[in-house]
């Protein structure tokens, strides 16, 4: 019989949002993707701080020492026709789902009295992110391997960038510009981006290529809830500041310079995720 991960973890904080931050902190990839579950599953023994300070100077994310992380114009571009592009791809994708954890776990860590449901839903997340990593990093894993071999990629393998982590930075200090330009702005890009990766994907045809329409189906339906999230509680923010959500995000955008949002949308499931008709209409005219 296996041991239970849940039965051997000790807990260094009982305070979620001290455990959040030790788990931010950890750079190994297979510690992070064990313990946040574990913690997400045995929240009822954590009590939440309500005032939590902390300094900047010591707040990071955990990372392994790879991927070399460059910026985002000189990550090479590879074609989903070859194998090595096709887990190239898997491997992005795989990263993005990495700094997904760290973000969930920020928004944890960083922002002081929200309500308790604020931050079961972030670790929520966090859990839910962290199966899509491992999820992802399999699949890479297996990717041209030889049978009972060692795996010809891992994640760390190809160059990456760091770009969903320079605006967590850049909003560390309002969480109204985080659940806007985050959750709601940079991840709602996958809603819009993963069918079109798939119908690449399914093109191509090969069985890693359909696995992998596979394992994005999953992160779909999974990243539609994430962005109901953000919407969620970027909504309750806006109505305790006293701020209209449309017009609000309009001005966040050209405070932090976000990326311009390019279509074409998933309108379908960004309505799932809870963008009005509309906020969705901004989209459309802002292109």
């Amino acid at each position: 019989m296996k041991d239970n991960p849940a039965m051997s973890i000790h807990f260094k904080h009982t305070e979620l949002r001290q455990q959040a931050l030790q788990l931010l902190q950890e750079p190994s990839p297979d510690t992070k993707v064990t313990k946040v579950p574990v913690v997400y599953e045995k929240l009822d023994i954590f009590s939440i701080a309500d005032n939590l300070k902390h300094s900047a100077a010591t707040v990071y994310p955990g990372r392994p020492n790879k991927p070399e992380l460059t910026h985002p114009a000189k990550v090479p571009r590879r074609s989903p026709a070859t194998l090595e592009g096709r887990a190239a791809l898997i491997h992005s994708i795989c990263h993005i789902e990495f700094n997904a954890i760290n973000l969930a776990l920020d928004a944890v860590w960083r922002f002081d009295a929200m309500p308790a449901a604020y931050y079961r839903d972030w670790m929520l997340v966090a859990k839910e992110e962290a199966y899509h990593f491992s999820l992802l990093r399999g699949h890479l894993r297996g990717m041209g391997a030889q049978p009972n071999g060692p795996p010809r990629w891992d994640y760390g393998d190809f160059a990456a960038h760091d770009g969903l982590w320079e605006m967590c930075d850049k909003t560390a200090h309002d969480a109204v510009a985080r659940m806007a330009l985050v959750p709601r702005t940079l991840e709602a890009r996958g809603l819009d981006a993963t069918p079109l990766i798939q119908a690449k994907l399914r093109q191509v045809g090969t069985p890693d290529a359909l696995a992998a329409v596979a394992i994005l189906d999953i992160i779909l339906r999974d990243e539609v809830g994430h962005v109901a999230i953000g919407n969620h509680w970027y909504r309750w923010l806006c109505t305790r500041d006293g701020l209209d959500p449309v017009a609000h995000y309009s001005a966040l955008t050209e405070r932090y310079k976000a990326p311009k949002m390019r279509g074409p949308f998933n309108t379908e499931a960004r309505q799932r995720a809870g963008f009005t008709a509309d906020e969705i209409e901004a989209l459309t005219i802002a292109r």
